[in-house]
């Protein structure tokens, strides 16, 4: 199944636009993948990812993934550039994830 056929975006009420559900999708259901090309320094719709040898490396974003939200209560989680459910979400409910700020860096 296609990205597009899981998710839509649309004007957020976290902040600018989002992606949202298009359909109901499951706790731990795979959403979609990060997609774009390594970057080298931070800048919009960068992902930050640290390896299991503890490197820090960068993906800049070129999917509708890219328009995630923070949310300190998220429902959906990373492993990778793999994105899932972390709770059931329902339809035309906004998708947001942690970006692992503290609050003082928000």
């Amino acid at each position: 199944m296609k990205l597009s056929e899981r998710v839509y975006v649309a004007t957020s009420c976290i902040h600018g636009r989002g992606v949202f559900a298009k359909r109901r999708i499951q706790k731990d259901e795979y959403i979609g993948s990060y997609a774009g090309p390594a970057a080298k320094r931070n800048g919009k719709y960068v992902l930050w990812l640290t390896d299991a040898d503890g490197r820090e490396h960068g993906v800049r974003g070129l999917n509708l993934l890219r328009y995630l939200n923070h949310a300190s209560r998220p429902n959906a989680y990373f492993d990778g550039v793999d994105l899932y459910a972390e709770r059931v979400i329902k339809r035309d409910e906004e998708i947001s994830f942690d970006y692992g700020w503290d609050d003082d860096d928000a």
